[in-house]
């Protein structure tokens, strides 16, 4: 099948290039002329273990190619996709529909022959219906049908969610649609993955719905682990505890500084906003919002604590900037909170990232940035590790103490032992767990 895809950011790109890998014909389309110039020559406008391989090796076989023109990209395809952004508009909430509804005006001009047009950006409740209006007014002529089928990608391991995912959810009532959406996903029909039919609405509906879900479950460990801390119980063994009973289930049940990235704090506030708009608001989830954001700022403050209750003039040695290990998102991640909270409160700080600096030093003023873990360290009052990535979880302690003027760690991931840690030597403040100090 010929399939375009309008919008080359993280869904437009990974979905292109899964689509190829199936063995259709795709044209990935988008007006940043260096960004398509850029995939022409192998270069990833981001990082996405296994996207570059994924993305040469369709490309040397003419499955997969990229281009500016939007028109000539659309006529002869049997299905579009619009991949664009959705922004949260600053302030409100609502998400930022301006760039879904202009593709759908220059897709409208451009379909030949029946085209079915697939919103694949994560939209509210009703956008298929104007992307379909918009086109039914533009093109009155026009042979076409507006699905709605939600990304469920996990940044980190996109690739082998969209190649084997829990399910796809397809939006439609048109039974000509649905023979062009099965036939897409004909090779995860061999795989007999769930293929969930449903109203366009409903389908909008279930995206939000189940990043908020997942947003609630990180929000109640977290609150629990608050709670750990107090109790002087262990948050990990009552994940663990809970996370057995097959109606909870285990994942998203890691305490943490809070959820960030490209969708869960916007799709949260997103769904609040229909609701309230729709006159059914939805309390739990308007509270999730509040305390996610609340955290944030208490990371900071378990830092300063953690340094006496002061950290001016101190220097802070920060592991981890992205929003989440193996991605280089940095959009709404807990550094972005904690490192101005720290800075603002006195605190020198020296950061590294894996993969996250180049963004990071566009949205971070007064950081000094390393080139490796240990560089951050020489001298150091406190050591926060921020993301988990797996660079940092096998540390040299020894060496780790040696550099730093303090042994003093603030483990936000949880992701090594205390005992092991107070014998080595160090004061370890983590989540949901008591404080340990050094042995001896």
């Amino acid at each position: 099948m010929h399939v375009t895809v309008v919008g080359t950011g993280y869904v437009g790109l990974v979905s292109g290039a899964c689509f190829s890998e199936f063995g259709h014909n795709v044209i990935c389309v988008d007006k940043d002329e260096k960004k398509i110039a850029g995939l022409k020559q192998g270069e990833m406008p981001i990082y996405e273990p296994g996207l570059q391989k994924l993305v040469e090796s369709n490309s040397e076989a003419g499955r997969l190619s990229f281009t500016t023109d939007l028109a000539e990209a659309v006529k002869d395809a049997d299905a579009v996709f619009i991949a664009v952004g959705t922004p949260s508009r600053r302030g409100d909430g609502h998400a930022d529909l301006s760039f879904v509804y202009a593709a759908a005006e220059e897709i409208a001009g451009a379909i030949t022959g029946y085209t079915v047009v697939v919103t694949k950006s994560t939209v509210p409740v009703g956008t298929g219906a104007e992307v379909e209006k918009i086109i039914r007014e533009a093109r009155p002529d026009a042979q076409f049908d507006v699905v709605s089928n939600p990304e469920f990608l996990r940044e980190g391991a996109a690739i082998e969610d969209f190649m084997r995912p829990d399910r796809v959810v397809i939006g439609t009532e048109s039974e000509d649609a649905r023979e062009v959406m099965r036939e897409l996903y004909r090779p995860l029909y061999l795989l007999e993955t769930p293929i969930v039919f449903t109203r366009r609405q409903t389908s909008e509906l279930i995206k939000y719905a189940a990043n908020t879900f997942l947003a609630t479950k990180i929000t109640f460990i977290n609150e629990i682990a608050d709670l750990c801390e107090v109790l002087d119980a262990d948050v990990q063994d009552v994940a663990r505890g809970i996370g057995l009973d097959g109606r909870i289930g285990r994942k998203f049940l890691h305490a943490g500084p809070g959820y960030g990235g490209s969708c869960f704090p916007k799709d949260t506030l997103a769904l609040v906003r229909t609701a309230q708009d729709a006159g059914s608001p939805l309390r739990i989830v308007e509270t999730v919002v509040d305390i996610n954001a609340k955290r944030k700022q208490a990371m900071a403050q378990k830092i300063i604590d953690a340094c006496g209750g002061s950290v001016s003039g101190k220097t802070i040695a920060v592991l981890g900037l992205t929003f989440k290990p193996n991605t280089d998102d940095m959009r709404d991640s807990p550094s972005l909170d904690i490192v101005p909270a720290l800075i603002a409160a006195g605190a020198k700080v020296r950061a590294y990232d894996p993969k996250g600096m180049d963004e990071a030093k566009h949205m971070l003023d007064g950081v000094d940035w390393c080139k490796g873990a240990y560089e951050t360290m020489p001298d150091a009052d406190a050591l926060a590790i921020v993301t988990e990535w797996n660079e940092f979880r096998a540390l040299d302690l020894d060496k780790v103490k040696d550099l730093m003027k303090a042994p003093v760690m603030v483990d936000l991931r949880n992701i090594y032992n205390p005992d092991d840690m107070a014998e080595a030597g160090f004061d370890y403040i983590c989540i949901g767990k008591s404080k340990v100090s050094a042995a001896g």
